[in-house]
């Protein structure tokens, strides 16, 4: 009856599903950049970011305007936020890799198939996050695991760069892994937030 008298306006569900698949893109075209040699300006990741930026801020305005929303407000906003951090993180890699002329190691390559990972299991719990409860703590858990990876990767990673002899290069590289720390941190955020939604959906 409650949604009767007041209908839902806009399909939220649909936005941030819509808003994962291009944030999966995002992290998708970070990782084919990184395997493609010579590097050049990363300028279609940047392009998919700002694409994501427009979305996330006509989500928000229509938020603001909802009366009613499928599940709670807050959450929508967080997970929507979250998702926009991780590509932030995905582009500020490849722009600073690009401009501070730094090459992909194992440690970079790995981090970044861990973050691919992580947030495909992500969008595929953001798509179903409202019809298979179950599956979705499954997934949860599996992009739970990447995100460890991530930072046994960067744990990993900045030991080896400390036994180098080349300081320049080594802070140059600590600046890039730790921008993939932190687009799995944003992604650990996402989780957490995804996991609180479907509590909330119970």
């Amino acid at each position: 009856m409650f949604k009767s008298i007041f209908p839902r306006e806009y399909d939220f569900e649909t936005m941030l599903a819509e808003q994962a698949d291009k944030t999966l893109t995002g992290v998708e075209t970070l990782v084919i950049w990184l395997n493609t040699l010579p590097q050049t300006e990363p300028v279609h990741l940047v392009r998919i970011e700002e694409e994501v930026d427009a979305m996330r801020h006509q989500m928000e305005d229509k938020l603001i305007n909802s009366f009613s929303t499928p599940f709670d407000r807050q959450d929508i906003y967080d997970l929507s936020r979250q998702m926009d951090y991780l590509l932030n993180f995905s582009k500020e890699t490849a722009i600073e890799m690009y401009t501070f002329g730094v090459s992909a190691d194992g440690t970079i390559l790995a981090m970044a198939g861990a973050l691919l990972r992580g947030t495909s299991f992500t969008v595929r719990g953001v798509k179903i996050m409202n019809t298979d409860k179950g599956q979705v703590e499954d997934l949860i858990r599996k992009a739970g695991n990447a995100d460890h990876e991530i930072e046994t990767l960067y744990v990993a990673g900045m030991a080896e760069l400390f036994r180098t002899n080349d300081p320049m290069n080594a802070l140059k590289k600590r600046e890039i892994y730790h921008h993939l720390r932190d687009a799995g941190r944003a992604l650990r955020k996402t989780l957490d937030i995804l996991h609180h939604a479907v509590v909330g959906l119970i």
